[in-house]
């Protein structure tokens, strides 16, 4: 199937793609263009495609709490300076209202956006943990957002009974700064009580 230069470019800018590979694209797709795209994906040849081996440790912990209902998501890149712009920043927060609007499942929904921010941003990205909370009747949804340069690296999502709004949020930056490994008191190895209880007895002498 004829499909012009124009074409060739569109699908090179939308992609990173090199020339010949897009037009190989668009001969197979038979000049579909959301086709092409797809076929240079499966191949490897796109620019986000290339960059899926190469490491994601920096990002943004989008936090939403509306009512009894809370939602967390990680959005991972490579770069502090990607974590840090605005457009990065917005699809988090598309991605947490999303969730907290639907629930963890709905996050597939902004599949192409995700793509499409890959080839602007020429980063690997991708979702980290996603969670949602629906709390009980009367609970109190606490929630916190630890921000280093204007962007959440570090979040809470806690949920009590009996408390005051105040008291959940400040369990919440309670957890944030504390980083307790175990929920509960039974999920605590007997090596590691037995190592605290150790040290404790070294400084209490």
């Amino acid at each position: 199937m004829a499909f012009t230069a124009k074409e060739v470019q569109a699908l090179r800018q939308a992609t990173g793609a090199g020339m010949m590979d897009c037009k190989k694209a668009l001969e197979e797709a038979n000049g579909d263009l959301e086709a092409a795209k797809q076929w240079l994906r499966e191949k490897g040849l796109s620019a986000s495609a290339k960059r899926d081996d190469r490491d994601n440790a920096q990002g943004v912990v989008a936090v939403l709490v509306k009512g009894s209902v809370g939602a967390m998501v990680k959005l991972k890149c490579e770069t502090d300076f990607v974590a840090s712009s605005d457009g990065f920043k917005a699809e988090a927060d598309a991605l947490v209202a999303l969730v907290l609007e639907k629930g963890e499942a709905a996050i597939t929904q902004r599949a192409t956006q995700l793509e499409d921010l890959k080839i602007l941003l020429k980063e690997k990205i991708e979702i980290g943990d996603v969670v949602r909370i629906d709390g009980g009747a009367g609970n109190k949804i606490g929630s916190y957002s630890h921000l280093q340069g204007g962007r959440g690296i570090n979040g809470v999502l806690v949920e009590m009974s009996g408390a005051t709004d105040e008291l959940a949020h400040d369990i919440a930056v309670h957890i944030a700064f504390a980083r307790p490994k175990y929920l509960n008191k039974t999920d605590v190895p007997d090596s590691v009580v037995a190592a605290e209880r150790a040290t404790l007895e070294v400084v209490t002498r």
